[in-house]
């Protein structure tokens, strides 16, 4: 896959002005692309993101470092085998047979979102098996992490020239001569009887589905003192996205068509089943664990109880943090918490009377 840079223009905003926007950050043997240090970028502020707010779960810091080392390498695996395997052909040599050298050059492009999740979730809920951190907190908390990364990726498809959709009069449909090769060329895809013309504006769609998913992670910030039960926040990202990812989609010209009569993608109809599953999935948890507690307070043993009590006394505005663990967590961990919580409070209340 190459890469253009090609003047952007943005015709319906800012006239004939052109500005270049290259791909490559650095160039350094096959080059450090803004696609890569973008995606990079998004992986660390949503590592940051999932390390401070995983208290909220009943995690730690090191619950999620851990998990993000095994999910994050097997989350490329995943984004890259899903794209291999539905665009096989792109692999293929005179012959018919597969140039396996190939299948393995991400540096060339060909990265797909669905892969990534499917490979992240997967192997991130197996490494948090093996290392005895709840799975479904940890999903909650990875689905926001995705919105970051996904937000912040897509632009790297706008530094490549890529992922556009077709014609547009809007004031923000932009014209480059990378989408107008594109757009001549055999490889488009469409709904029989939509008319492309290469000359004119197409839709910016990773803009839109970049803000797609800042608005989602914005409102799952906004619901997580509401949510229900652990993996609340998960199925909720999977409606949101494939509810984004299912029109998006159909503006696009570079998806695999899965009927082409209508212009039906397979990325459209794995969004579809993200939404149906994880609307009937919301439903019946929903409603299983109405009015029970989605998490527990930890509990302070005596001696650290009357420590506090001492605290408090000589001076009332003292406030001890509380820590809290999914009320569904097995016993040993609450047993595991409880100890540590307890001799933090301890060496606290122990330096504050010193």
């Amino acid at each position: 896959m190459s890469f253009s840079d090609a003047p952007i223009s943005f015709p319906g905003l800012f006239g004939d002005w052109q500005f270049t926007v290259p791909s490559k950050a650095l160039n350094i043997g096959n080059g450090i692309y803004w696609y890569g240090v973008l995606i990079a970028a998004g992986l660390l502020i949503a590592l940051w993101f999932c390390m401070k707010r995983a208290p909220r779960y009943g995690l730690t810091e090191d619950d999620v470092i851990d998990t993000v080392l095994w999910a994050i390498p097997f989350a490329i695996v995943g984004a890259r085998v899903y794209y291999v395997l539905f665009y096989l052909d792109q692999f293929r040599l005179a012959d018919g047979s597969i140039d396996w050298a190939e299948t393995y050059r991400i540096w060339d492009g060909g990265l797909a979102i669905y892969g990534g999740i499917i490979g992240g979730f997967l192997f991130g809920g197996l490494a948090c098996k093996w290392r005895g951190v709840p799975v479904l907190p940890m999903f909650d908390l990875a689905a926001m992490g995705f919105l970051i990364g996904q937000g912040c990726g897509r632009w790297g498809n706008f530094f490549n020239q890529e992922a556009f959709g077709c014609n547009t009069t809007l004031p923000w449909g932009m014209y480059s001569e990378a989408t107008r090769d594109y757009l001549l060329s055999s490889v488009v895809t469409a709904p029989k009887g939509t008319v492309i013309d290469p000359n004119l504006p197409v839709h910016p769609t990773f803009l839109y589905e970049s803000i797609w998913c800042f608005v989602g992670l914005f409102l799952l910030v906004k619901y997580i003192k509401k949510r229900k039960f652990a993996g609340d926040i998960a199925l909720r990202y999977l409606i949101w996205y494939g509810a984004g990812r299912f029109w998006i989609e159909a503006l696009r010209t570079d998806s695999l068509l899965l009927v082409p009569s209508i212009g039906l993608r397979v990325s459209q109809v794995v969004a579809a089943v993200a939404v149906v599953g994880g609307v009937i999935a919301e439903v019946i948890l929903t409603k299983r664990y109405k009015d029970k507690p989605l998490m527990v307070k930890l509990a302070l043993n005596s001696e650290n109880r009357t420590l506090a009590a001492k605290a408090k006394k000589a001076d009332p505005a003292f406030r001890l943090e509380e820590e809290e663990l999914l009320a569904s967590s097995p016993r040993k961990l609450f047993v595991e918490r409880t100890e540590a919580y307890n001799k933090r409070v301890k060496e606290e209340l122990s330096a504050q009377q010193q």
